[in-house]
């Protein structure tokens, strides 16, 4: 089994078959998935899935790429979001200087303030970052006391970083990447990092893993990750995946797993 803690069902990719591909993810090894909002459309979608389907969870939060859309009355609706039972994260939240569609301050702005409140609510965090090691660590550092953790999303840093952020409580997001070429300074942190230190995430549709590199992802394709990882540390995939659905409802307390199945 296993625990899918980071994907976009609400993208428009999934509209022509959405239903049929979520309720078929338990009976093809994904018994919990969590949808994780980028922007407040996308955040409400991933309450809307979360409240329809028993076993999809919900991340709410403002992406670095739509910063400059957020101000205190949207603060406001994703806190009323994160009251729902079935939101067990903040997110995703962060900032990305690739593409920087947002102004760096503003996103470092509302990066923090999100931090805030994922402090108020008691929820932990979920991290963007891209082409911003620096000021993200800076800024998770900052705030690091009070947070419920989180998790770095489609880790990219180095090793070192790894281990700080670890250090602080996250754990890291493995997904396609890892099985790419070009992806050996994220195969030397799977390496050095602890089992118990990571997390299975696809990120769908994006970021397929070898052979499907290019097509729209989507959770099933966990099991190749999974075994990229069991390749390079030298463990059993069942090992691999039984660790990483338990350091996700670690990373995501509020999931509730009951005896006969899984349930909100």
């Amino acid at each position: 089994m296993i625990l899918e803690t980071h994907a976009h069902y609400d993208d428009a990719a999934f509209d022509a078959d959405r239903d049929v591909l979520l309720r078929g993810m338990p009976d093809a090894g994904i018994p919990v998935l969590v949808n994780v909002g980028a922007n407040l459309p996308g955040s409400e979608a991933s309450v809307a899935l979360a409240q329809k389907y028993s076993f999809v969870y919900a991340a709410v939060g403002v992406h670095p790429d739509d910063a400059n859309t957020l101000n205190e009355d949207g603060i406001g609706r994703l806190r009323r979001m994160a009251a729902d039972p079935k939101v067990v994260a903040i997110g995703e939240i962060g900032l990305d200087y690739h593409w920087d569609n947002s102004p760096r301050g503003v996103q470092r702005e509302w990066f923090e303030r999100q931090m805030e409140l994922a402090k108020e609510v008691g929820l932990p965090i979920i991290i963007h970052s891209r082409d911003a090691a620096q000021d993200t660590m800076q800024a998770v550092r900052k705030h690091a006391d009070g947070l419920s953790g989180g998790v770095v999303h489609c880790y990219a840093y180095s090793a070192e970083q790894a281990a700080e952020y670890m250090e602080m409580g996250f754990f890291l997001g493995i997904g396609g990447v890892l099985t790419f070429q070009n992806a050996r300074k994220l195969a030397e942190v799977v390496r050095t990092a602890p089992l118990s230190r990571l997390v299975l995430e696809t990120d769908s549709p994006y970021l397929a893993p070898v052979p499907y590199r290019g097509k729209r992802n989507d959770s099933r394709n966990l099991k190749l990750v999974a075994q990229a990882i069991a390749q390079i540390k030298s463990v059993s995939e069942e090992e691999v995946e039984q660790a990483t659905f338990e350091n996700a409802l670690r990373l995501y307390p509020k999931i509730q797993i009951h005896r006969g199945g899984m349930h909100g």
